[in-house]
């Protein structure tokens, strides 16, 4: 078996293999993407009183699929499955283009 080289993976890496690694470099160093904050502005008009809100697009860009890490005052006493409702419920017309939802949801500490 012959050892790996860049020449000889150069096939394996062009076209739509190469994009997501270049993503993930400009992404290191880029802002929120569009879809990010997208996201982020709907949460943050329904749920006025969170004091952190934190969108991560986990699908490498293109927006399938996000995390969301949320606390906020309109969560306390509320299940976890209820604040991750109300989560769902806040992003309804955004989830029908999503393949995938991770929701962190919590209470701030006082």
């Amino acid at each position: 078996m012959a050892a790996w080289s860049p020449a000889a993976a150069g096939p394996l890496l062009r076209g739509t293999r190469r994009l997501p690694l270049l993503h993930w470099a400009q992404r290191t160093f880029a802002s929120q993407t569009e879809g990010e904050l997208k996201v982020t502005q709907i949460l943050k008009e329904k749920f006025p009183r969170a004091t952190a809100i934190k969108v991560t697009d986990i699908s490498g860009g293109c927006g399938a699929m996000y995390e969301i890490k949320i606390e906020s005052e309109e969560f306390r006493e509320k299940r976890t499955v209820q604040q991750h409702q109300m989560v769902n419920q806040a992003l309804k017309e955004e989830i029908k283009g999503m393949h995938g939802l991770r929701i962190f949801t919590s209470v701030p500490k006082h």
